[in-house]
């Protein structure tokens, strides 16, 4: 008896003692939803879906990258409701309902019958396969609440680009909904004038319209619903939550112990004839393909997860407390992100492909499921960059290219803009940015003054905020720095929005006085901003920071790759980038947000952009005496802390070797969420699921694991003792470290290429005094 206690208590502890797998952070539960609020995430490739089973009936939301409506609304694509008879969902207990990370698809299942969900990664394809050991009668039915116009009134607008201010009648056209071959055809086909004619006549750029990029005229987007055994079986009216729909049924032709559905779709500018040819190559291509591109989206997947991962949990302990959580939320949210890897557009930072019902977030919006807070076809720069900058630690950058693309292909409007406003050169981007390069029509303003210069933004919160193109600028050129990719087809774009701030900085000095420079030949950056905080700044740390790291790494990472006179150009700017500024307080050395400036308007922290993004300041670089005071004592660092939505605070904490603040602050920030599905965070500053949270979150994590600086690997540079983990990660030069802690001590550490181990320096449990001699 003595020897099995001491079995059993052995075994206890090796228990304790493990490290979760990704199998354990498997979303299983065992009881239906109350509604689409309680609902899971499934994707792959470009498309989303929110799949959730309500009183014994399945239900999913499906969505895609880049569905914009003539408005710039996001519009969802439909819901899918099936129904089975008899109902094997009918009964109380035995269900199920798990989302299998690994091979990226969900199961639901009761009284021997399964049906698994899963997208095609390499095609625009939803496919439901069910299987039961008795006969049954299946209904599947497409539902749409744009069966008719609907006429979006107040906040509901919100989720266009005219947000508070639409400019008279606003109509969501209704789609076309029709059985066709046994299936359901629907699609939504803008109308020919959009807001891309709007914003371009407001803004007074109607003489270069025939050269300007317009994403969403002519756009058509949709797909066709269709299963074996299936034929239609009538339409049906009803209410989801607030939301009136039509219902359209394909219906078994005989029970059946199998059965299968396939969603098609298709996204497309071009006439509908061309829509409707690559509608049909879709479906016919794909027949009886489905069991090989079953196997190639699970092998995407392994290959997904195997790339990168962070598992967590408490030394001694196996519950599932806020260390477990932490690292279940990573790869939860991560598996969002993965969801929409080959989009054309980036993902939203307002609920990705993830939203549902409203009423859900607020009850007073009583809007339908295509409604989201701060619009579909606006892209928020200082929030984007949340969802893709950890990206790069991850070595997703399969990932981040339908983000950089993106401001690629709007360049030559961003150009435009310059030469029609100042008639100088350089790609002008704004901080909130419409998907065809103008600044958002509401936030630009409809009520200016006659005189104003119609190249800015009437809007106190934008005014001169130019320089968060910046941070996408920064993750072009750490592809090549991360992962040896060729990036010139970015240089060209990094050196025109270079020369944008040095050209447009010299033509407003000359609009106030003789001189393009200050005395010491440097840029006057007047006015200026620091994030959208300190407004009618002069020389922003954040904007000097940002040119003084591009300009840098520009030139050491593409010099062989530009020309001549494209060289000497970088060169010469870098002369004029005017130094960062310091403070006092308290007789100590801090940054500050700027030189100086007129007003405060919101709570982000630029003063420390220098740690994060650029990094000028943090471990092993020179003075991380003064980054840490500022993190201490600046008043507005101390007043503006918090770990909710896009808040910072988790990673500058990280970077500066905080341990026990970057503990509290990550923990804080990748706790479960509110809702069924722990990575639905929000709606925070703006929406549900809040993808900023969750990305910022994940970077938080990942520095407090793995920084680099210059060639030098630190581990752990912030991560408590007492916290197991098995991670890997990836640094510069192509070098991903595998490393597993446990029970304060390393076990495991895998690098490669091997030759970079040399540069591992282990900082677990070094103190902040030593960290600060490091450099």
């Amino acid at each position: 008896m003595k020897y099995i206690k001491y079995i059993v208590l052995f075994t206890t502890l090796c228990l304790k003692a493990q490290i979760p797998t990704l199998d354990n952070y498997n979303q299983n539960w065992i009881t239906q939803s109350n509604n689409s609020s309680e609902s899971m995430p499934l994707g792959g490739g470009d498309i989303g879906m929110n799949v959730w089973v309500e009183k014994g009936d399945l239900y999913f939301y499906f969505s895609r990258s880049g569905t914009f409506d003539e408005h710039n609304t996001l519009l969802k694509l439909g819901r899918v409701k099936v129904t089975l008879s008899p109902n094997p969902f009918s009964e109380k207990e035995g269900f199920y309902q798990e989302l299998k990370l690994k091979d990226g698809y969900i199961l639901v299942g009761q009284n021997d019958t399964k049906i698994k969900l899963w997208v095609d990664v390499f095609k625009p394809i939803i496919h439901l396969d069910l299987e039961s050991k008795t006969s049954l009668k299946m209904t599947a039915s497409y539902e749409s609440w744009r069966f008719q116009n609907r006429y979006p009134k107040g906040k509901e607008n919100n989720a266009n680009s005219y947000k508070w201010a639409p400019q008279g009648e606003l109509i969501t056209y209704k789609d076309s909904v029709s059985f066709e071959n046994n299936g359901i055809k629907f699609y939504h086909r803008n109308r020919e004038n959009t807001v891309f004619d709007v914003a371009v006549k407001q803004q007074k750029m109607e003489s270069v319209k025939e050269q300007m990029l317009n994403p969403i005229a002519n756009l058509t987007f949709g797909g066709f619903m269709t299963g074996d055994n299936l034929k239609p079986d009538g339409t049906y009216l009803g209410k989801y939550q607030s939301t009136d729909f039509k219902g359209f049924n394909l219906t078994s032709i005989k029970p059946s112990k199998k059965h299968s559905v396939e969603i098609y779709l298709n996204t497309s500018q071009s006439d509908l004839n061309t829509w409707n040819t690559g509608l049909q190559h879709q479906i016919s291509s794909n027949k009886n393909t489905s069991k090989q591109a079953e196997k190639n989206t699970q092998k995407w997947w392994n290959n997904f997860w195997n790339r990168s991962f962070i598992f967590t949990q408490k030394n001694q302990s196996i519950e599932k407390d806020s260390v477990y959580q932490i690292g279940q939320n990573y790869q939860l949210f991560r598996y969002m992100l993965g969801c929409n890897t080959y989009g054309k557009y980036p993902t939203k930072f307002n609920g990705g492909l993830f939203t549902v019902d409203p009423v859900f977030n607020n009850p007073d919006l009583n809007f339908t499921p295509d409604f989201r807070n701060w619009g579909g076809g606006t892209m928020t720069a200082q929030n984007q960059r949340l969802v893709y900058f950890p990206m790069v630690k991850s070595g997703d950058f399969d990932m981040m290219k339908s983000q950089l693309d993106y401001y690629l292909t709007l360049q030559k409007n961003a150009e435009l803009r310059s030469k029609v406003y100042w008639n100088h050169n350089g790609a002008s981007f704004t901080e909130q940015l419409e998907n065809f390069g103008l600044p958002n029509p509401v936030e630009y303003e409809w009520k200016r003054p006659a005189d104003y210069d119609p190249g800015m933004e009437y809007n106190a919160w934008l005014e001169y905020e130019w320089d968060t193109v910046f941070e996408f600028c920064q993750m072009m050129l750490q592809q090549k720095e991360y992962a040896g990719e060729d990036i010139q087809k970015y240089n060209s774009f990094i050196i025109s929005c270079l020369r944008f701030f040095d050209e447009h900085y010299q033509y407003l000095a000359k609009q106030r006085g003789r001189k393009a420079l200050d005395g010491n030949g440097k840029l006057i950056l007047y006015p200026g901003s620091g994030a959208e905080t300190y407004k009618m700044a002069y020389n922003s740390n954040s904007t000097i920071s940002a040119l003084q790291v591009i300009t840098d790494n520009l030139l050491e990472l593409s010099s062989e790759q530009l020309s001549k006179e494209e060289l000497e150009y970088v060169k010469g700017f870098q002369t004029r980038i005017p130094p960062l500024n310091f403070g006092e307080i308290d007789n100590n050395k801090v940054l500050v947000p700027a030189k100086s400036w007129e007003r405060v308007n919101n709570s982000e922290v630029p003063q420390l952009y220098s740690v994060y993004p650029w990094g000028i300041y943090g471990i092993g670089k020179p003075d991380l005496e003064t980054a840490l005071n500022t993190w201490k004592y600046d008043p507005d660092a101390l007043k503006f802390r918090s770990h909710i939505g896009w808040k910072q605070d988790n990673i500058f904490s990280a970077r500066l070797g905080l341990t026990e603040q970057a503990a509290k602050y990550n923990t804080l920030k990748m706790a479960n969420s509110d809702r069924r599905f722990p990575a639905f965070w929000g709606p925070g500053f703006d929406w549900v699921p809040d993808h900023n949270w969750g990305g910022s979150g994940m970077i938080g994590m990942q520095e407090m694991l793995l920084q680099e600086t210059d060639g030098k690997i630190y581990l752990f540079p912030a991560w408590p003792k007492d916290w197991n983990v098995h991670f890997k990660l990836h640094a510069k030069q192509n070098t991903t470290i595998e490393a597993e802690l446990l029970n304060g001590e390393l076990k495991f550490l895998k690098v490669i290429p091997e030759q970079r181990k040399k540069d591992i320096i282990n900082l677990l449990g070094i103190s902040i005094e030593k960290k600060k001699k490091l450099n």
